[in-house]
């Protein structure tokens, strides 16, 4: 009877380690097949997650109408954004910070982007921006105040009849250090933002 215990114990212990082995394999498996059909541009983005997926289409198509006298003078390079979203006003829906990063939006000042409510309808547009911008504990109007640098100095930008000021250089500058708790949204070069078309 021991021995037919020990020859069971044996045989589920192999079968364990073989199962162990197979999953790796499998797992490996998938892993070599996805980063090759990825770098090769072949793979599925059906699995993309939807929201950001919406986003995405909800910007881009409202590029196209704010950019569209503007569009036949840039170039290939010129046609791209990088997006955040960040819920300003704590009603359960993010707003999106639409930023650029080349020579037609950005100058000596900085660059410039925008403020889009959930359904794509403008907050706001900004000039003379440094990025990232960042999201305060505190508000105004039921809007997070914000801090936005411009030549590198830092302004707070306070929401106003239902819109921020566009130039944050000629706002009030903050005094101190930018708060521990603030979130950092856009932060185009550090968080390294994937880049879109429109």
């Amino acid at each position: 009877m021991k021995t037919k215990i020990l020859i069971l114990i044996g045989i589920l212990a192999l079968s364990s380690c073989q199962n162990k082995k197979d999953s790796k394999n499998i797992v490996k498996a998938v892993v070599q097949d996805t980063l090759s059909k990825t770098l090769g541009g072949t793979a599925d983005l059906s699995k993309v997650t939807p929201k950001e997926d919406q986003a995405v289409e909800l910007i881009r198509k409202q590029l196209n109408i704010l950019l569209k006298k503007d569009i036949p003078a840039m170039t290939k390079e010129d046609r791209y954004f990088y997006y955040d979203a960040f819920d300003l006003n704590n009603d359960k829906k993010n707003e999106y910070f639409v930023g650029f990063s080349n020579s037609y939006f950005c100058g000596s000042g900085g660059c410039s982007g925008y403020i889009l409510n959930n359904d794509g309808s403008v907050i706001n547009h900004f000039t003379v921006t440094d990025f990232p911008i960042y999201v305060t504990a505190s508000s105004t109007d039921k809007f997070y105040d914000l801090i936005m640098k411009s030549g590198g100095i830092a302004h707070l930008i306070k929401m106003k009849n239902g819109k921020y000021p566009s130039n944050p250089s000629i706002q009030e500058k903050l005094k101190g250090d930018i708060p521990k708790e603030s979130t950092s949204v856009l932060d185009i070069h550090g968080k390294k933002l994937e880049k879109y078309s429109f």
